[in-house]
């Protein structure tokens, strides 16, 4: 099958690789130049036969707007545009809407695996019409990890980036937990092998999971994650989850808890932060914060590169 692919940054350019291992082509456009397989998206266009399928991996917002406009524009009725990014799942809606007067189909597709997927498989969440997602399927079959799970059509468009949405929600709670545990573990006397209990935890527990494993790697690299502020990001997905809570009357205590905590790292440097920041940098290579590099609470500093993946 043939895809057109947009978008080739960390996840974008490891999802190339992955879909050309399973035996597809992809024709990747991205506006890195030393990225790209192409130089525009009318060239990407026309390397494609139709019916085309072309798959949006660029910034949430007014990135992926733009994206979707141009290819309204340049795409021919039967074509299928696949918004792979975190977008808003409202936008898809409009997306869909836009495209679907120009004869144009479109998929959302929540995407978890982070820098990880390229070996590991993701997470595929995916929202659109049954005919439509049918057509990418090979593609979806290519990414996700292989045995039976790993992908799911959520529903109609919107569904895919609403679970990836809530997804992301319950992300947020389970780092929180694991972060507050670790900050009463590093504060008591009594017990002086934090690293040790973490990963004690790996096997018989019932909180083991792959967070708990890539927090265990973050402190066998720093210890006690001194070298990092305790600063972290909220990417849009945790307000809106808390935003649909309130749509739909739904309690989130924890999950609205935990977004609020990370408003805190913008006032101190706050140790459960540390673990937030780097269990954010393991599993999806975001960027930390070097506390020799804090210049004030306004001022993140410089960025610690994320580590290697092996």
């Amino acid at each position: 099958m043939e895809l057109g692919l947009i978008g080739l940054g960390k996840m974008g350019g490891n999802m190339r690789e992955r879909i050309r291992r399973a035996g597809h082509t992809v024709i990747g456009y991205d506006r890195n130049p030393d990225l790209a397989d192409v130089n525009s998206l009318q060239e990407l266009v026309d390397k494609l036969q139709g019916p085309r399928v072309v798959w949006v991996m660029v910034p949430a917002g007014v990135p992926t707007q733009q994206t979707v406009d141009q290819l309204a524009e340049v795409l021919s009725p039967g074509d299928i545009v696949v918004d792979g990014g975190n977008s808003r799942w409202t936008d898809d809606i409009a997306h869909a809407e836009a495209l679907a007067t120009k004869g144009i189909g479109f998929v959302d597709a929540g995407v978890s695996g982070g820098v990880w997927g390229l070996e590991n498989g993701y997470a595929l969440m995916v929202g659109g019409e049954a005919e439509h997602v049918a057509k990418v399927q090979p593609i979806f079959d290519a990414l996700k990890p292989s045995g039976d799970f790993g992908f799911v059509h959520a529903g109609k468009v919107g569904a895919g980036h609403f679970a990836k949405m809530v997804h992301n929600g319950i992300e947020y709670a389970l780092m929180q937990a694991y972060a507050e545990g670790w900050e009463l573990l590093e504060a008591a006397e009594v017990t002086t092998n934090v690293h040790d209990i973490f990963r004690s935890w790996k096997e018989g527990t019932v909180i083991r999971s792959w967070l708990l494993d890539l927090a265990v790697r973050a402190m066998e690299e720093d210890p006690h994650l001194g070298h990092l502020r305790g600063y972290a990001e909220d990417s849009g997905e945790g307000r809106w989850t808390v935003e649909a809570a309130i749509d739909h009357a739904v309690p989130l205590p924890a999950i609205t808890a935990s977004l609020f905590a990370r408003f805190s790292s913008r006032q101190d440097d706050s140790p459960q932060m540390k673990m937030i920041a780097a269990l954010r940098n393991q599993f999806g290579g975001h960027a930390v914060t070097a506390v020799s590099d804090h210049k004030g609470a306004d001022s993140p500093g410089a960025d610690v590169e994320p580590p290697a993946v092996s």
